[in-house]
């Protein structure tokens, strides 16, 4: 396994290890996959959604969306600290055992796992915990690790309790409380007070440690829906809805999301002006389609505006440094035709143009890509 390290989002001083496989060993594990996901998918709870068939973020969006707004209103944001590298290689053998007992398989997961990493200045170490980064397999085997929280807020959150059940608990004074994960990233939603939240995050830290992983205490945070938190790169508050006395949850894009794609837009226009404009624009286009397409879920429609009126200055600024000796009047003739930046047929996407549609909330209801008849037992 040959380590790279790449930088982490937003940060240069801080990098995030990949594990780049063999192409043998990367064949030899996705056969394994094929075989013991539909197997481990039986058991895996609707509230992880991240590296699963057929679930995806906005998944996981709506499904915080729809907490939020039925009494779910204090938040703890959690963050697990080297998730993939710290993982514990007895307990994660462990669980497979559970449902495995082919020891050949038992025997693969655990080479696979005790697999020396080369790096990047040529010596090779041994592998004591985690999944590496970058493999096929480790973000199914790190959802099997992550699983035991999910197993843990389902139990003691009454998350699958009748509704008369949540009802009376909160009628006494007690907390109820669900979990909307996304490989390690992941909030719990808990309908009660503040000390049930603070409470609750020694409770998560406990279970964590099960599995060998350790609760960020500095990056977790509790809040409350009126304060708002980000998540998967969404902005999730609730306030109030303008010409309205009403409260609303809302969901759209993040500073932070909004910030990245900013940079992206500015390191293409920002570099050299030898490239033809085609080029410009076509690389704009899928940054801006593949983005405003991720986004168009939520309340979103200014901050498309934005964006766009961003990029097209950005565009002009770039067309006016090319052609320093051309007259702004012969530039709006040539490339703006109405008002768009244009060269021959591609013309500068506008993410205004993405109908703004809620996603609709599956919760429960996600299908499963094996039949019931046809899942595998271990």
């Amino acid at each position: 396994m040959r380590e790279r390290l790449i930088p982490k989002p937003g940060t240069t001083s801080k990098w995030r290890r990949l594990g780049i496989a063999t192409v043998r060993d990367r064949v030899v594990q996705a056969a394994l996959k094929l075989v013991l996901e539909p197997i481990w998918e039986a058991d895996f709870r609707p509230c992880s959604y991240g590296f699963r068939p057929r679930r995806r973020a906005q998944d996981a969006i709506a499904e915080i969306h729809h907490l939020a707004s039925h009494s779910y209103e204090w938040v703890l944001e959690g963050d697990i600290t080297a998730c993939f590298d710290e993982i514990s290689h007895s307990a994660l053998l462990e669980r497979v055992r559970r449902r495995i007992g082919d020891r050949r398989v038992l025997t693969l997961v655990k080479a696979f796992c005790k697999a020396g990493i080369l790096s990047e200045d040529g010596a090779v170490r041994d592998t004591i915990t985690g999944t590496p980064q970058g493999g096929i397999l480790s973000p199914l085997l790190a959802n099997l690790a992550l699983s035991v929280l999910d197993d843990h807020i389902v139990e003691h959150g009454r998350a699958s309790a009748p509704s008369w059940v949540r009802e009376r608990r909160r009628r006494q004074g007690l907390p109820n409380y669900r979990i909307v994960r996304y490989a390690d990233d992941f909030v719990v939603l808990v309908a009660g007070t503040r000390q049930h939240t603070e409470a609750l995050r020694e409770q998560v830290a406990a279970v964590l440690a099960t599995v060998g992983l350790r609760l960020s205490q500095e990056k977790t945070t509790i809040c409350h829906i009126e304060e708002g938190f980000d998540f998967l790169g969404w902005r999730i508050q609730r306030h109030q809805q303008r010409g309205s006395t009403r409260h609303y949850v809302y969901t759209y894009p993040s500073r932070k999301a909004l910030a990245a794609v900013k940079a992206k837009v500015r390191a293409i226009t920002g570099q050299t002006t030898n490239q033809p404009l085609t080029v410009v624009l076509h690389r704009l286009n899928w940054v801006l389609r593949g983005w405003a397409n991720y986004f168009r879920h939520g309340a979103s429609a200014k901050t498309f505006a934005y964006l766009d009126a961003f990029t097209w200055r950005r565009v002009i600024r770039w067309l006016c440094r090319k052609h320093q000796h051309t007259g702004w009047r012969s530039i709006c003739r040539r490339w703006l035709p109405g008002w768009r930046p244009t060269e021959g047929n591609i013309t500068l996407f506008d993410p205004g143009m993405i109908a703004i549609r809620r996603y609709r909330y599956r919760g429960a209801a996600i299908p499963s890509p094996w039949a019931e008849g046809t899942r595998l037992a271990g």
